[in-house]
């Protein structure tokens, strides 16, 4: 397009104050068509003085204002251009007024916002040919039959495939559910029967039982799904993918320090149901009604050589069955030995119920080992106990309160219980060999999983997504959940696949950068096949042909740029986003001359925790180091090493990098690529030090939003290192 740019520059909050703007319009105004001021750029008069160089065929906006992540709404001009030059949050707000080196750096900020809106163009969406707008679930439980019931009811067609020959899932096994309604102390009678009728009466969802998923191939918006039911087969198109398939019992054979499967009378919670449900509970030993039975919780839960992790319900489960117990026998007595009872919000009520009933006891402490009578009774030995030392209590029937495992973290198909990889982690970047997908992915056929085998994305910002953009997680195989937690997932995940629908079928990304509508052009001429661009990009988007070149399927991307910052010949550029467009703002800013004594900092910051960290900063007032230079990306992977080599060429003393947290407890919002870039940089200081130029003038740093106060010491630290090692010797030339 032919570019006629208007720069407008915002006087307000504090920029007019700390800057010298008839400087910065002197600076710009030889480079656009339009430069004009405004005290109140956001505002009516302000838009109105943007509108009118519009009609006067302004079609490139450089806005001088606040941050880009403020205002969105107001300096949003769909079809232009439109740059946000941040003098507020990175300049006037954290930086001393009036100062020289504060407008240096405000000029400089103008100056990358002029070049970078010449090198970039505006992007052309990705538009498939046909959107299906059918969302398919798999898995009939009560997670997934919520889901297809809410996607059905905002009037999309869904696709249920179930594996067994019923719906239900492992609640319709529940003699009765944990408490749903007000007081929340009375166990109820399971509602999933009424919701498998809704199912059944609802003519937007098309039901596949005792059915699995041979093959799923395709993107977003134009999924194709080869259904086998038996010997029948059929291929249906969907636009997204809820997976809701559930979880298995945790294997109560590896628990054999209880005594499972050597006596008759220790059993699993799942097994007490059962009974419950058939209408009898009795020893197996010899078909008795048991008068003392004791529960062992955390059976293999919250234990470092078993399941690490709490599976959330166990707890409730067990006060639940001592109901069962008393109510058939008010004169039987039941025992409950725990680490810890966990029973949230809510759950209060019904423990706090369950603890009024004198034949309940609880007690929290560590079960030691457990014995057999001569007449089939469990002696179990507790140490730690509240009630003093080590005890021993005698029950004829012992009950273990296994965990949940979901179904995605299995190695194979296994019909009742789950073999789990012992002691071993799944890492963030493996994937998982179960058989529920069957994805034709260049990356595997399953998803990738967290720790533990649950398929997720992101926990803490987008808790339904997983890294293959359009599957939707929900329910227990996401993460240990009771039942109502099952169905508000379910409704969620079913309206995150919507969103993703819809998204798609304008040409926009999903979730986080909503809405973007640049997607990877790739110069296949110049691909040397190296992979690095399939094997990194954290979703999957890449396929590969024959040769092993990649193949895009572009409403998979998510446009986070981890394939550019992976492709060592620099063929993969957005339309906005591109190794020139940020190479040009880099060697636009001015590099004082040596004697100057006035250094010079690149820094690369994530748009998604760094950056918010910083506004975060300028908001609390907190001052930093001016001789840094922010260069926001969308993500650390999407960092290419060649703008690492041409800052240093350029003259810039120190290169530092703000990405965000990645790990068990926090995640990079494009999963991989902080962790790409922790990679990756290392390489490149070993380089430097090859060189004889300090490694040390390169650091990368995670930092959470919540770390904004640890920035400016960030900053000044760096600063004073690069102070200490001296300038750059590429200075000058």
């Amino acid at each position: 397009m032919d570019k006629k740019l208007g720069a407008y520059i915002c006087t307000g909050c504090g920029i007019g104050d700390s800057l010298e703007i008839e400087k910065l319009v002197k600076l710009a105004t030889p480079k656009v068509a339009i430069c004009q001021t405004h005290p109140f750029l956001c505002g009516k008069e302000g838009l109105s003085l943007i509108g009118k160089g519009i009609d006067e065929g302004v079609n490139t906006l450089i806005i001088a204002a606040c941050t880009g992540r403020a205002k969105q709404d107001a300096f949003l001009f769909e079809g232009k251009i439109c740059e946000r030059v941040d003098l507020r949050e990175q300049v006037a707000w954290s930086h001393k007024p009036n100062d020289e080196d504060t407008q240096a750096l405000a000029e400089d900020y103008l100056q990358m916002g002029i070049v970078k809106v010449k090198k970039m163009n505006l992007p052309d969406p990705y538009l498939l040919e046909t959107v299906s707008r059918a969302v398919l679930v798999v898995g009939g439980g009560i997670s997934g039959m919520t889901a297809a019931l809410s996607a059905a009811g905002a009037g999309y067609d869904v696709v249920l495939v179930e594996k067994e020959s019923q719906l239900g899932g492992y609640m319709r096994k529940l003699a009765k559910q944990l408490p749903t309604k007000p007081p929340y102390e009375v166990p109820e009678p399971p509602g999933v029967f009424q919701r498998i009728k809704e199912v059944e009466a609802e003519q937007r969802i098309k039901v596949y039982l005792g059915a699995q998923i041979e093959k799923t191939s395709g993107q977003p918006g134009a999924f194709e799904v080869t259904i086998a039911q038996g010997e029948i087969k059929e291929t249906v198109h969907v636009g997204a993918i809820v997976l809701a398939a559930g979880f298995i019992p945790y294997d109560p054979m590896k628990l054999d320090h209880f005594g499972y499967g050597k006596y008759q009378n220790v059993i699993t919670n799942f097994q007490m149901e059962e009974m419950a449900k058939e209408g009898r509970i009795a020893r197996p030993s010899d078909n008795a009604s048991p008068k003392a039975v004791l529960f062992v919780q955390c059976a293999g839960s919250r234990d470092k050589n078993h399941l690490p992790y709490c599976s959330t319900v166990c707890c409730r489960t067990s006060l639940k069955q001592t109901r069962y117990i008393r109510e058939n026998d008010d004169k039987a007595s039941c025992y409950i030995i725990y680490k810890d009872i966990l029973s949230p919000g809510l759950g209060e009520s019904f423990y706090a119920k369950t603890q009024e009933d004198p034949g309940v006891f609880l007690t929290k402490g560590v079960v030691t080992g457990i014995t057999e009578t001569e007449n089939s009774d469990l002696i179990v030995e507790v140490k730690d106990s509240l009630l003093g030392s080590s005890i021993s209590i005698t029950a004829d029937l012992v009950v273990l309160a296994t965990g949940m495992v979901p179904v995605a973290a299995l190695g194979e198909e296994i019909e009742g219980t789950c073999d789990v990889k012992d002691n071993i982690e799944v890492p963030s970047d493996a994937i998982i060999k179960s058989n529920i997908l069957n994805l034709e992915y260049r990356q595997g056929p399953e998803l990738p999983g967290l720790k533990y085998g649950f398929p997720d994305s992101h926990f803490i910002c987008f808790p339904y997504e997983t890294r293959r953009t359009g599957v939707y997680a929900a329910g227990c195989i996401r993460s240990p959940m009771d039942g109502v937690s099952s169905m508000t997932d379910g409704c969620g995940a079913a309206f995150k696949a919507i969103q993703c629908i819809e998204l798609t079928a304008k040409g926009q990304a999903v979730h986080p950068r909503v809405a973007d509508l640049a997607y990877p052009k790739i110069f296949t001429q110049g691909c040397t096949q190296c992979k690095r661009c399939t094997v990194e990009c954290p979703f999957g988007a890449y396929n590969e042909d024959e040769k092993g070149s990649p193949l895009l399927n572009p409403t998979r991307c998510r446009r986070c740029g981890t394939c550019l910052g992976s492709c060592p010949e620099r063929i993969i550029s957005f339309a906005d986003h591109s190794i020139d467009v940020v190479t040009s703002q880099i060697k636009v800013i001015d590099i004082p001359e040596e004697e100057e004594e006035k250094p010079r900092i690149l820094c690369f910051v994530c748009e998604n925790d760094a950056l918010p960290a910083l506004n975060l900063a300028a908001r609390k007032r907190l001052m930093y180091d001016p001789a840094i230079r922010i260069v926001p990306v969308r993500c650390l992977g999407s960092v290419h090493l060649v703008w690492i080599t041409d800052a240093l060429s350029s003259g810039f003393d120190g290169i530092i990098l703000l990405g965000c947290k990645h790990g068990d407890d926090y995640q990079c919002h494009f999963v991989k690529g902080s962790e790409l870039a922790n990679y990756r940089i290392p390489k490149v200081q070993e380089t430097l030090d090859r060189l004889r130029l300090e490694s040390g003038r390169i650091e990368i740093h995670q930092v959470a939003i919540d770390d904004y106060d640890k920035i400016p010491m960030i900053f000044s630290k760096f600063a004073s290192k690069i102070q200490e090692i001296g300038p750059n010797p590429f200075k000058g030339f």
